[in-house]
């Protein structure tokens, strides 16, 4: 009988320890497996972080029904879950975004109000997911808002729970012999993040407030992010669209490692 209660008790601590690959192990794997299913009876891989017991950290339709440039901002500290097809979880904390407003915004997808069958998402209820192809090959995932036409893209997010299976999925789409990537480097780009997290062309118009692949979670370990913490700058790549190129419409989490370009000036001025 004792014998039988210290195995019990073996198996309670084995239990008990975080499934998670933590900052002082990674970066280590040359090759990583692939994560293992689960054997019939066991339970899923779950992150120290977050509970699906504990479900009042899943943001619903309210949150997203918000002006885009305050849902860009509302987005920072949020965190992107990705569920994939065997049950693994993916998490990100979302350190970077941009707003997109509409039909007035000369660079956004839907500027003049137009509509196509590409920008469709857009249009839709807000929390509703955009996701289209840049240079007919990398992806870039954006959420609508309130406003006619607007959304909000994800730029970048701090990689939390399954960089293995991150790194596997990024590696799969870079040239054979490539160094390994740093876990900060995962997701610091638009196209990163959708590579990272798996999101395919088909998330397209789906609702991210009640989607079961793919949601968005408060972390209920960190403190939403201070006005001073956040730096507000222009948007990337959009050079050619005059006035609009240059308002302050990017925003991002001041000193993270993980944003896509840091704007060292701005930063200054925002002190």
């Amino acid at each position: 009988m004792a014998g039988r209660k210290r195995k019990l008790l073996s198996l309670a601590v084995a239990a008990a320890e975080p499934a998670v690959v933590g900052p002082e192990n990674q970066g280590y794997l040359k090759a990583p497996a692939p994560l293992k299913k689960p054997a019939k009876g066991e339970k899923m891989e779950q992150s120290p972080y977050f509970s699906r017991k504990d479900p009042q950290h899943k943001l619903g339709e309210d949150f997203f029904n918000q002006p885009c440039v305050r849902l860009a901002k509302a987005f920072l500290g949020k965190v992107l879950v990705r569920r994939c097809a065997d049950g693994t979880e993916l998490r990100g904390r979302i350190v970077e975004t941009e707003a997109y407003l509409g039909g007035e915004d000369k660079a956004s997808h839907s500027a003049g109000g137009k509509r196509t069958e590409r920008n469709a998402a857009m249009f839709m209820k807000p929390g509703t997911i955009y996701v289209y192809a840049i240079y007919g090959i990398y992806l870039c995932m954006n959420v609508s808002s309130q406003g006619e036409g607007a959304a909000v893209l994800l730029r970048s997010l701090e990689p939390l729970q399954g960089q293995p299976a991150m790194r596997q999925l990024r590696a799969a789409r870079r040239r054979e012999g490539a160094r390994q990537l740093k876990d900060r480097e995962l997701c610091n780009g638009p196209s990163k993040l959708c590579q990272a997290l798996n999101i395919p062309r088909c998330f397209d118009r789906r609702d991210l407030a009640s989607d079961p692949e793919v949601w968005l979670e408060t972390d209920p370990q960190a403190s939403p992010p201070e006005p001073h913490d956040v730096v507000s700058v222009s948007r990337i790549g959009i050079e050619s669209h005059g006035e609009w190129a240059a308002k302050p419409l990017r925003f991002y989490l001041r000193g993270h490692p993980c944003v896509s370009v840091v704007n060292r000036k701005a930063e200054r001025l925002t002190v």
